[in-house]
């Protein structure tokens, strides 16, 4: 019973979709929201506290479908931030970087969605070159998606585009094919492409009865589906990239990673935290619609943060605060 429920729950109805459908929308218009209102000296709660007031006053959605991560500076390297231990209370530095990955929730329906954007509303050359990289990997993933198509490749697509990008950046060195045999993807993607999405914001049918086998490989482990797509699956497409320090400097002590990377330019990002960019997407007869309706390319999202919504007051105790971005931090 519980393998033919979860095989039925993974392709939805055309009613299923309507509520999904409604669900992203709001969910889209929240994050919109959200970033009109970003100002310098705001607090990460009060992006989260902007999100769930927008959902639930002009989309009824009482309810998130997952703990809000709300990640500036180097807080976006922390891949579920937002939790009891790390609870979206730093500031938002000027020069720094917003990761904010909410999802409202409707009818017992989810959406996730995660934007990355600039705090001042404008990016440096260095965000704008990782952000680029980033969303190549996720458009290309997105053209590709189709029935009959592997999750597997389409992660192994989205490293490949990052790598390629790193490499141009002259953050790596090297072969693309040789470092994902080395695994080195996962030291810039700790996470799989993405996940089904439903009643469960991470939803069942990844791994029906160990069919398909769950992958080996370091970064494709990570995957919580590797199957091949059908229509009617609702997923998310998540590539990012990110600068976490443990994962560099196991990279650097390992001699076959450490090969590829080019240690002067790399710790220039150090602080950078990261960038992640998420759509929910349905499986078409033909291809994958985005259901996701937010900003995505630069110039698009530096136009909408010029209209600023205002409103929202910075609490006096941290008017003046400096925590958030390291003082070493060099945009």
């Amino acid at each position: 019973m519980k393998q033919c429920s979860t095989k039925h729950r993974v392709i939805k109805t055309p009613l299923e979709l309507e509520v999904i459908r409604y669900v992203v929308g709001v969910s889209s218009e929240a994050h919109v929201r959200v970033m009109k209102s970003v100002v310098p000296g705001m607090m990460e709660y009060q992006c989260e506290a902007i999100f769930k007031q927008h959902v639930y006053q002009h989309g009824g959605c009482r309810h998130v479908s997952y703990t809000c991560i709300c990640c500036s500076g180097a807080n976006g390297a922390v891949l579920h931030y937002g939790h009891g231990g790390a609870p979206n209370d730093c500031g938002l530095m000027d020069g720094g970087m917003c990761l904010f990955d909410m999802g409202a929730n409707y009818y017992g329906y989810a959406a996730d969605i995660t934007c990355s954007f600039p705090v001042n509303g404008k990016f440096t050359h260095d965000q704008k070159f990782i952000y680029n990289a980033v969303l190549k990997a996720n458009r290309a993933v997105m053209n590709s998606a189709k029935p009959g198509v592997s999750w597997v490749d389409l992660h192994r697509l989205a490293n490949e585009i990052l790598l390629r990008e790193l490499i141009a950046g002259g953050l790596l060195r090297g072969e693309v094919k040789d470092m994902i045999h080395a695994g080195l993807g996962a030291v810039f993607q700790p996470h799989g492409l993405g996940h089904l999405m439903g009643l469960d914001v991470h939803d069942v049918g990844g791994y029906l009865d160990k069919d398909p086998p769950r992958p080996t490989e370091p970064g494709f482990n990570k995957l919580r589906t590797a199957r091949v797509l059908e229509a009617g699956m609702v997923l998310t497409i998540e590539p990012g990239c990110y600068f976490v320090d443990h994962l560099l400097d196991a990279a650097l002590a390992d001699p076959i990673k450490k090969a590829f990377l080019v240690e002067e330019r790399l710790a220039h990002f150090r602080n950078f935290g990261g960038v992640r960019i998420e759509d929910d997407v349905l499986i078409t007869e033909t291809g994958c619609e985005n259901l996701t309706q937010v900003p995505r390319t630069v110039e698009e999202i530096e136009t909408v943060m010029k209209d600023k919504e205002g409103g929202v007051q910075i609490p006096p105790h941290v008017a003046k605060a400096t925590h958030g971005l390291p003082s070493n931090w060099h945009p």
